[in-house]
């Protein structure tokens, strides 16, 4: 039998700070983009109840960890659970079975805030939000730790959730943060530009990203789901989490594609190959850059191996038993 750390989502979710999250995604990036593999997800829908199954997976030989995620969404209860398995890359023993929920936000955030280190303006002071829940928080709250911002603007169609958002966010920020009537208003004048909504049209207009802007686009996971107009992707320097995902599910992308606007091999790079120097990403001031994130196993076992560590450390979680394949896998 092999001992297994069970973790719950209140066993880690104190356990790291936003900048930690993001180095170990940052890292988790730059193995992909030297040769460490990792899968786009795959997603089982069901007609009824309606519902998602969706995993992905990653191995980081370096971090020494491989997993990713196993989760529900929809169903009859209508609610989300996240599962996350993590083994150990050496021996392939099971090290953990983590619910995955609370560090969800923050893991996602990282993969958006290592895209912004990598490719917005070394100069970027302002920043637009758009979307108020629980991703827009974990993007706000990593990204903030990758560049020395001077103000954040938010807007979500709600305007008590806006306001909410931009109180909540005054005192764990140092930028100036408002609550803003408009997308337009959000996206004027913004160096990165941040999409964390469920939208199925465009959130922004094309034409309100000026030049030399960054934007993450976290809402992209179906090809139905589209946060970013199909000139906007046209004239950046498209850049996703994982290069076969584009052409699966990522929905801006996808609706660029259809119009006509580009081919398939508009992908510049995925954000492994720019973290690992394979491309240069980012190349003039006055370049758009968009980091198409969909979620992967990369930043998951990354954040999740990290939360491992650390509740082992402060003795957190209860243990399980599981039986090697040459114990129980008998036919008996």
């Amino acid at each position: 039998m092999t001992e297994t750390l069970f973790l719950t989502s209140a066993d880690v979710d104190d356990l790291a700070e936003p900048a930690d999250y993001v180095a170990a995604v940052r890292d988790a990036y730059r193995q992909i983009g030297e040769g460490a593999p990792a899968e786009p997800r795959t997603k089982l829908y069901n007609r009824d109840p309606p519902g998602m199954l969706t995993t992905y997976a990653a191995l980081l030989p370096e971090t020494g960890a491989m997993g990713g995620y196993t989760y529900s969404a929809g169903f009859g209860a209508g609610d989300a659970w996240f599962m996350t398995p993590l083994f150990d890359a050496e021996s392939g023993e099971p090290l953990a079975v983590l619910d995955g929920a609370s560090m969800n936000p923050f893991k996602t955030g990282a993969a958006g805030a290592t895209a912004v280190d990598a490719l917005a303006r070394e100069d970027a002071t302002d920043v637009a939000v758009i979307g108020s829940g629980a991703q827009a928080r974990g993007q706000l709250a990593t990204t903030a730790t990758v560049r020395d911002f001077e103000a954040v603007r938010v807007f979500s169609p709600t305007a008590e959730h806006r306001e909410a958002f931009a109180d909540e966010f005054d005192d764990r920020i140092e930028p100036d943060i408002s609550a803003v009537p408009s997308a337009s208003a959000a996206v004027a004048g913004a160096d990165v530009v941040i999409t964390a909504t469920n939208a199925s049209d465009p959130v922004v207009d094309d034409a309100d990203v000026e030049p030399g802007t960054h934007v993450t686009s976290m809402g992209q996971y179906h090809p139905e789901k589209n946060e970013l107009p199909p000139e906007l992707v046209a004239r950046s320097t498209y850049v996703p989490d994982i290069r076969e995902r584009a052409a699966q599910d990522a929905g801006s992308f996808l609706a660029a594609v259809e119009a006509g606007l580009v081919g398939e091999d508009h992908v510049a790079a995925d954000l492994g190959e720019v973290v690992a120097g394979g491309h240069p990403g980012r190349t003039s001031e006055e370049e758009i850059t968009v980091f198409d994130s969909g979620g992967t196993g990369i930043e998951t076992v990354a954040a999740a191996h990290m939360l491992y560590e650390r509740a082992s450390e402060k003795g957190r979680g209860q243990t399980i038993d599981f039986a090697p394949a040459s114990e129980a896998l008998t036919g008996r």
